[in-house]
């Protein structure tokens, strides 16, 4: 996971941008437009960066991520 990922998570969690709806469900903010938001499980984000992960590393034998997952991770961490 990039450095840049990192960073955009952490300033999620620390601006307040992670709300859990339900046990395994949270909506969280867009990093790059405040008036977007996305639901989030622990393995899935509807993000384009998720969707498209695939599309860029298919073939590498990585999971796919992005900071809104990232972001649950660290939120956990911090409760």
């Amino acid at each position: 996971m990039s450095a840049s990922t990192i960073r955009k998570a952490k300033k999620l969690v620390e601006s307040g941008g992670v709300e859990k709806i339900e046990d395994d469900l949270y909506q969280i903010k867009s990093s790059s437009d405040p008036e977007k938001s996305y639901f989030v499980t622990s393995d899935s984000c509807e993000c384009p960066g998720f969707k498209n992960f695939y599309k860029f590393h298919h073939g590498k034998g990585l999971k796919a991520n992005c900071s809104h997952l990232e972001a649950i991770r660290i939120f956990k961490s911090k409760k």
